[in-house]
């Protein structure tokens, strides 16, 4: 004798809230902050971009895929589990892989002061940063040197130009005494390296670093002639741009490859295998899990439901950049072992990550026998193209996920130039993520007191303050009140294109443009952005990037008012949505309902509503 299954709706979505919940403190308490781990690794902008860029590609295409595998195979809570276990395992091997350089993160450790411009690095360990933020490091080295003369160091790792603070040493005590960096010199107890020269990054200026004038022309005085340095404090024979005949930072390995690249593009090509890898394994879970969802939902028809998930998505984000933030700041900055304090970001990111493997095994998830909706992403996708309204809105959001990756990949970086701790930076992300959340429980007021194309235009000019704000950060919390326009740039935008979908889509493919838009915004768009914002600040600097996002952001706003009025505006007859409204308020008589929806469907469909 058969029973019959009892679909608890409000245990599934208990079950799902959790979920979401630990895998979204888990992932926030790395993902923001990794291109600070890239940085402390010694790659420059252009090869962070890259190597996010293809993270957001890899998502772009495989995320889908894997998804439409495991539907297909029936094994989606297998690719679920799997997919927590695997990248929290993937994500774990750049705790220990590539390691970072002691001397380089006490440098990036110290953040109670701006460190590119007050910090004072450990005895023979001397940095400079130029405008385009590329981070030269020197270690201590024997040869022997004369003060005041640019020394270059080959000790297999790197070289730059030093000096030695001759104001409590006479000249004459510097031609007679031991070599610098020597151990056995008493006379290099009082001595302090300085910067000759450091270009403060967007600035494009040159300043000096502790240095006198009399200090300097007495250096110049006792060097060699061979050794004297030009009027600018570089070597006469070395090009005066900022980053030329630079070596970089660190060695890891590969010594197949020695022969065709320096070091900072061997740990470049291992973070790329690394993070290509870790993307593959991780990508599929959110796509898959809100599909299965989605589906056990619609078949107790609880669709309405699904909706408000995001909230504790976005709960537990919040918590974890806090969480991960307060802990790391306040970290020595090697704990046990000498392990240092950046690998706890993730340690953090896979232990949440297995204590979420616990909570899958009980999510909800329904096997489906019909095979008639799984072509929905597919028309989707060609329905972009075929609607005025929907690719203007395709080009919107293109233009959002590029401008918000941008600001997402280098925003830490020119907090951290402007002294900030983690802190401040994990609760950047907290501000954002709460002020959206906010003014969500607004939303239906907004949706009556704005059209859709206000909406669009306040949403795109909030994010352009927001970028042109971030170009004049001066100090570390000054980030933080202009945090809360991120309610209106991120969640005020996708509010209104969320309406606009639901009136222009045929039905029941709603749900699956949704997906595509985002789909569009967060992986091609932040892809295309990733690739060129770091090229950008090579060749200008980070504070010209920003401004130049808040310029295309205006000109977008100017042509998407030109277009959008003249675009045709009527609203296509959902059938589903009529069939289902409440017949409460219509006429007791069959024929009296029948006249009152179809009625009611005609002047929709005639009607030129603006929005």
């Amino acid at each position: 004798m058969s029973t019959t299954k009892q679909w608890d709706i409000s245990k599934a979505l208990a079950v799902a809230s959790l979920f979401h919940f630990f895998h979204n403190v888990g992932k926030f308490c790395l993902i923001p902050f990794l291109t600070l781990y890239f940085r402390q690794l010694g790659l420059a902008a252009p090869l962070v971009g890259i190597v996010i860029g293809f993270k957001h590609a890899v998502h772009l295409l495989w995320a889908p895929l894997c998804s439409f595998l495991a539907k297909s195979h029936r094994k989606r809570r297998f690719f679920i589990m799997a997919s927590l276990l695997l990248s929290a395992g993937a994500g774990g091997v750049f705790a220990f892989y590539p390691p970072l350089d002691k001397n380089i993160a006490s440098m990036f450790c110290n953040t109670s002061m701006p460190w590119k411009e007050q910090f004072n690095p450990p005895v023979g360990i001397s940095v400079s940063v130029d405008e385009y933020f590329n981070t030269t490091y020197a270690a201590p080295s024997d040869h022997h040197t004369t003060a005041g003369a640019p020394t270059t160091l080959r000790d297999g790792e790197l070289t730059t130009d030093i000096s030695i603070d001759t104001t409590t040493t006479s000249p004459l005590d510097l031609e007679t005494s031991a070599p610098p960096f020597s151990s056995s010199s008493p006379a290099t107890s009082n001595k302090t390296l300085e910067h000759r020269t450091r270009k403060v990054p967007g600035s494009g200026k040159t300043h000096k670093a502790n240095g006198t004038k009399a200090s300097a022309s007495n250096s110049k005085q006792k060097s060699p002639p061979s050794h004297r340095t030009s009027a600018s404090g570089t070597h006469p024979n070395v090009s005066q741009h900022p980053s030329a005949n630079r070596r970089k930072v660190r060695d890891v390995g590969l010594d197949f490859a020695d022969t065709f690249l320096d070091p900072e593009h061997k740990v470049f090509l291992i973070v790329l295998g690394l993070v290509i890898i870790w993307e593959l394994m991780a990508a599929p879970l959110e796509w898959i899990a809100d599909d299965s969802l989605y589906e056990y939902l619609d078949f107790v028809d609880a669709t309405d439901r699904h909706g408000k998930l995001w909230i504790w998505g976005y709960l537990g984000a919040s918590m974890g950049s806090i969480f991960i933030a307060f802990l790391v700041d306040n970290l020595n900055c090697f704990v046990i072992f000498n392990i240092p304090r950046v690998s706890f970001h993730f340690f953090c990111y896979g232990g949440f990550l297995v204590s979420t493997l616990f909570l899958s095994a009980l999510y909800p998830i329904h096997v489906s026998k019909k095979t008639e909706h799984s072509n929905k992403t597919v028309k989707a996708l060609g329905f972009l193209g075929s609607d005025g309204r929907i690719v203007l809105t395709a080009l919107t959001v293109f233009l959002l996920g590029a401008v918000g990756s941008t600001t997402q990949n280098f925003l830490f970086w020119q907090m951290q130039d402007a002294g900030s701790g983690e802190l401040y930076m994990g609760l950047s992300v907290a501000a954002g993520l709460l002020a959206e959340l906010t003014l969500y429980f607004f939303r239906n007021k907004i949706l009556k007191v704005l059209t859709f194309k206000w909406m669009v235009v306040l949403g795109l000019l909030s994010l352009g303050v927001q970028v042109l704000y971030y170009s004049f950060l001066w100090a570390p919390w000054s980030v933080l009140a202009v945090q809360l326009l991120n309610a209106f740039s991120s969640g005020v935008i996708w509010w209104a294109i969320n309406s606009q979908v639901v009136d222009v889509a045929s039905p029941g493919t709603e749900r699956s443009l949704q997906l595509a838009l985002r789909w569009l915004a967060y992986g091609s768009g932040a892809s295309t952005g990733s690739f060129a914002s770091g090229f950008v600040i090579t060749r200008f600097s980070l504070a010209v990037l920003y401004q130049a996002c808040c310029i295309i952001l205006l000109l977008w706003i100017a042509v998407f008012l030109l277009v959008q009025p003249k675009l045709p505006n009527i609203k296509k007859i959902n059938y589903s949505r009529l069939l289902a409204a409440d017949n409460s308020d219509m006429s007791d008589s069959d024929e009296e309902q029948d006249r009152d929806w179809l009625v009611t469907a005609m002047k929709d469909e005639n009607s030129n509503r603006k929005w």
